[in-house]
């Protein structure tokens, strides 16, 4: 009796070990793998405790380790007790054209490996889908279904990102999801930031080996927006609830996509301004017909204080002084004139105050004496473009009919502005402007908005979105906008795309001398530095803010006027975070330079080893001296591949170049 109980836990042993192995054997299997094309950045899925565990390496170097991945649905919790069912991996390249953009032709390989999620009790289940460049990663979660639903309800993604270390943080704190994503950058280590500090996407992370992460999201098509928070020493991603369900952040019908997770990663901080990732991760573009998109500058009167000649009769809402501004279009090939406003009245009806609606606002209707269509024919007649400034929620109710009457006046966009919110409702609203507009062959200009996803790959009508701190305070801020803040926005909110900026201020002033001033406002950087900030920053919709005749008989004006708004290659020349970014860009084969400054004068040497063989007919515009900050010494010459560009960059200062290509 003895020897068959000893032979019996014998066994016993022997089968808890065997099912032991077969555990752990299963627990590697869990273990999911996918690098980037080129093996530099890794990503990797495993199941620690029962919850969906991620790890992202760079050149053997974790950036994010143990990052947890959990969803909480009305339907039930998806944190633990979760099972990797078999990966499907494939191998592709991104290969397609943008209409607007900071590069045409876009060629990027990608590996991609879509993870099987299941929860062992509710059975609801979930696809991580990874993709990997060569320029960062990206995952996405698939909502695929729920048992016995056919919809669902997200109360929380709860999207882990435990950064390795200490790294220093930029980013944008705000108070709150209402926000128009507006305001100074924090820079800090890590570990400073408060707890439940609410961070705007993109975020910058700079690694001590310098490396530096970008975190931002793509594809954001009827989804709630993310941003980051610090809880517990670790950073996750946190949405805004829908204004009609306080407890709920997404509504949806069965199979769903969220947006992509981003992460731009590189040991060079130019790549991740570089990437093209965003629009790599966004659907093919939608639209049959794309002639009528037509990308430019634009002229806004509100930031000069809509000013005209003394001489002008009877300036206002009117047509004579909108022909003002649309005759400065016509000489100098500015695309577009913006009807905004004049005497702090909207162009349309309202009977609201301080640019809100009123009870009866209608965008449908002229103020009495302006004639939308008589303005939309004379700038027709000019080879100039009309487009108009609205408050959404006057915009909204009235959508159809508004655009069909904007088209039928002859209007070619507007900006819609007062958005302040990116809540799942918001963000579809936005979408259902963007279909409709093009529709009516009109592009738009979001203001007061959150940041870009690259939906302009799959509606290139979307030129630009403001969501930074811009020189629109420079109007009612007495400390105005320092070059200081606009140096970190390359580094920062540039990263997620197209970054509207209220350009084009010359009259640049020394610190001291410096004062708010809502009509003809006035610049802290200097003339150097605003033109090298129509190089630095991308938009397809770059504002030429000031009134004509601060333009006209100006130095650097001629650069203003020709220097495009879309580009066919972009590349960062030389950066270092906080203090200055040298950027070129192409447009067929000529080349435009521009550099910006923080407050710190320098001298650089930048190769130009970037050109074609060919000789270069080049225009220089860079500061004089250190006493009039819109003094401009021009200078040219002829250059090629094999020399260096020298450059003398003056405390807020900054420079431009124009590279034609001799034939």
């Amino acid at each position: 009796m003895i020897k068959s109980t000893s032979r019996h836990s014998t066994w016993n042993l022997i089968g808890t070990a065997v099912c032991l192995l077969i555990s752990l054997c299963s627990n590697a299997q869990k273990s999911n793998r996918v690098s980037s094309p080129d093996g530099s950045i890794v990503f990797t899925l495993e199941i620690k405790q029962g919850a969906p565990t991620y790890r992202i390496s760079y050149k053997k170097r974790d950036l994010i380790k143990d990052a947890s991945l959990q969803l909480k649905f009305s339907e039930g919790d998806f944190s633990n007790n979760i099972t990797i069912g078999k990966s499907i991996s494939r191998k592709g390249e991104e290969n397609y054209e943008l209409v607007v953009g900071k590069a045409k032709v876009i060629k990027e390989k990608f590996n991609e490996l879509v993870i099987p999620l299941q929860h062992q009790s509710n059975h609801i289940k979930v696809n991580l889908v990874v993709k990997m460049f060569n320029d960062g990663a990206a995952f996405r979660y698939e909502f695929i279904s729920i048992p016995n639903h056919d919809s669902f309800e997200l109360l929380d993604e709860n999207t882990s990102f435990n950064m390795s270390g200490d790294p220093s943080t930029l980013a944008l704190e705000l108070p709150s999801f209402t926000s128009s994503h507006e305001g100074f950058y924090t820079t800090a280590p890590l570990s400073d930031i408060k707890n439940d500090q609410l961070m705007d996407t993109p975020a910058l992370f700079s690694f001590a080996n310098n490396t530096f992460v970008g975190i931002t999201e793509a594809a954001l098509l009827d989804y709630a927006g993310m941003y980051l928070v610090k809880q517990n020493g670790k950073l996750r991603s946190m949405m805004a609830f829908r204004p009609d369900r306080p407890t709920v952040k997404v509504i949806g019908s069965l199979p769903h996509k969220s947006p992509w997770r981003v992460f731009l990663i590189s040991d060079r901080i130019g790549a991740l301004i570089e990437s093209n990732i965003i629009t790599n991760l966004n659907e093919p573009l939608k639209l049959n017909d794309v002639s009528w998109i037509r990308p430019g500058k634009t002229t806004f009167p509100w930031w000069n204080g809509n000013v005209v000649p003394d001489t002008l009769n009877a300036p206002g809402n009117n047509f004579i002084t909108q022909k003002y501004y649309i005759d400065f279009c016509a000489r100098n090939g500015i695309e577009f004139h913006s009807v905004v406003e004049y005497g702090l009245h909207q162009w349309y009806r309202d009977d609201g105050v301080g640019f809100q609606p009123g009870p009866h606002p209608d965008v449908t209707r002229t103020v009495p004496g302006l004639d939308m269509k008589e303005v939309c024919d004379y700038a027709k007649s000019k080879n100039v473009d009309v487009r108009v400034w609205v408050h959404w929620a006057a915009l909204y109710p009235k959508l159809d009919s508004a655009f069909a009457q904007f088209e039928k006046w002859g209007l070619r966009g507007m900006m819609i502005d007062f958005m302040d919110r990116d809540d799942q409702q918001m963000v579809n609203i936005q979408t259902e402007m963007l279909e409709k507009a093009a529709k009516h062959h009109m592009h738009i200009q979001f203001h007061g908005a959150y940041k870009p996803t690259g939906i302009h790959r799959t509606y290139p009508n979307e030129f630009t979105r403001e969501g930074t701190l811009n020189y629109e305070i420079n109007k009612w801020d007495s400390k105005g906008l320092p070059p200081d803040h606009d140096i970190n926005i390359p580094f920062s909110r540039m990263l997620a795309g197209s970054t509207d900026y209220h350009m084009g201020g010359f009259r640049a002033v020394t610190p001291g001398k410096f004062r708010s001033q809502y009509t003809r406002p006035l610049m802290l950087g200097t003339r150097g530095h605003m033109l090298g900030m129509f190089v630095v920053l991308e938009s397809y919709l770059g504002m030429v803010c000031d009134y004509p005749d601060a333009y006209e008989g100006q130095a650097g004006f001629d650069f203003v006027k020709q220097v495009p708004t879309v580009w066919d290659e972009t590349r960062v020349l030389d950066a270092k975070l906080h203090e200055y970014i040298v950027i070129a860009r192409r447009k067929g084969s000529d080349w435009y330079v521009g550099a910006i400054n923080n407050s710190t004068p320098r001298d650089l040497n930048v190769s130009l080893a970037f050109l074609s063989n060919k000789i270069y007919n080049t225009t220089t515009y860079v500061d004089k001296g250190e006493g009039d900050p819109n003094s401009l010494e021009i200078a040219n010459k002829t250059v090629s591949n094999a020399d260096n560009l020298s450059i003398h960059l003056n405390s807020g200062g900054g420079m431009a170049a124009y590279l034609n290509a001799s034939k």
